[in-house]
């Protein structure tokens, strides 16, 4: 049986590394492929109240299951940033190449250069019943861009216990370690079980 869910984003890489990570039986549709063109605000002051908000948002227009994720680079040394920021860092043309060089900027000099990728899945059930679930990598910023894949900030991330940024890994390597994964898998734990 095929299960139909709408994810609450427009960012083609993020559904892209969503259906990778899914079970077959699971059809992943993005805002563009039901032609919902609507800005879902992200006004909320936590990655976790914004993914809870863009859920919110699409359930009641669609009234169907659907799931909202909202993901944000901490520094520690910028005292948490990016954060709910990190996609328009540098800028509400959400250019990654521009977000990269003001973080870079901002670190030069200093020593401590850890940091965390955090995901928050919100997701709402046919019932309208939420229930959210957190990923997290820690890891270190690197002085350099390194690799060609991935997306945002991965060049410029190294996971801890690996020597290769998330853009120098395969799709399927960074599934094995990401914040979006780890996240991902806690919400099929919940969704479909009998996957696990």
């Amino acid at each position: 049986m095929k299960h139909t869910l709408i994810f609450a984003t427009s960012n083609h890489n993020k559904v892209k590394e969503i259906r990778g990570l899914l079970p077959s039986n699971f059809d992943v549709k993005s805002l563009a492929d039901i032609g919902f063109d609507e800005d879902i605000p992200e006004t909320s002051p936590t990655i976790h109240e914004n993914a809870i908000q863009k859920a919110k948002y699409l359930f009641e227009r669609l009234h169907l299951p659907c799931f909202a994720e909202d993901t944000g680079l901490e520094v520690k040394a910028l005292n948490g940033e990016p954060g709910i920021y990190s996609a328009r860092y540098a800028g509400a043309d959400r250019n990654p190449e521009k977000n990269m060089e003001k973080l870079l900027s901002k670190l030069k000099g200093t020593n401590d250069r850890s940091a965390r990728f955090k995901t928050v899945i919100a997701y709402i059930d046919d019932q309208g019943s939420v229930s959210t679930f957190e990923g997290i990598v820690t890891g270190t910023i690197i002085s350099e861009k390194r690799g060609k894949m991935g997306f945002g900030y991965d060049p410029i991330f190294i996971p801890d216990g690996f020597d290769q940024s998330f853009a120098q890994m395969t799709l399927a390597q960074k599934a094995n370690i990401s914040h979006r994964s780890r996240a991902l898998k806690k919400f099929l734990a919940q969704i479909a079980p009998s996957n696990q």
